[in-house]
């Protein structure tokens, strides 16, 4: 008969070192759209998985001197490689905290309506992603990661079809 092992079941806690510091985080990015040629009624919203396998939009951090929608414009143009876009609305903002080492980090992220425009099947990921694609609006609220981005999305999606 094979004896358990001392604790089995039993969770262990990890003991983290005190928070040292508090780091403020502003970033930016985008809900990107298009209509596809084929049909017009249909809306795809373009989304990134990252390297961990979560969906979610492209954004990044807002360099010094740097205006959000400015940032979200540059972000979805190196993370995606497309090239012609017209930033929209602002949709909102969302914070979110995590802790990293001694230090939490408090993340603040200012989300655009973002139309693709022109050539907009010619899109690139970045090396620290798993995967880019247009998906259906539908697809991509069932995939998105992050709950108050899907609700962004939902605003986003009832904006576009109020235009």
């Amino acid at each position: 008969m094979k004896r358990p092992k001392p604790f089995a079941g039993i969770k262990r806690f990890v003991r983290h070192p005190a928070i040292s510091q508090i780091v403020r985080e502003p970033t930016a990015g985008g809900i990107v759209f298009r209509r596809p040629k084929d049909d017009p009624s249909k809306i795809q919203i373009l989304m990134i998985q990252d390297s961990k396998g979560r969906w979610t939009i492209p954004k990044g951090h807002i360099e010094e001197g740097e205006a959000a929608r400015a940032t979200a414009e540059r972000e979805i143009r190196e993370e995606t490689g497309l090239a012609n876009m017209k930033v929209q609305d602002w949709l909102g903002k969302i914070n979110f905290r995590y802790r990293r080492g001694a230090s939490l980090v408090l993340m603040t992220t200012e989300i655009f309506l973002v139309q693709a425009l022109g050539n907009t099947g010619a899109i690139k990921k970045e090396k620290w992603m798993n995967s880019i694609g247009w998906l259906d609006a539908n697809d991509a609220l069932e995939k998105i990661e992050y709950e108050d981005i899907g609700k962004l999305i939902l605003l986003g999606l009832r904006k576009i079809r109020t235009q």
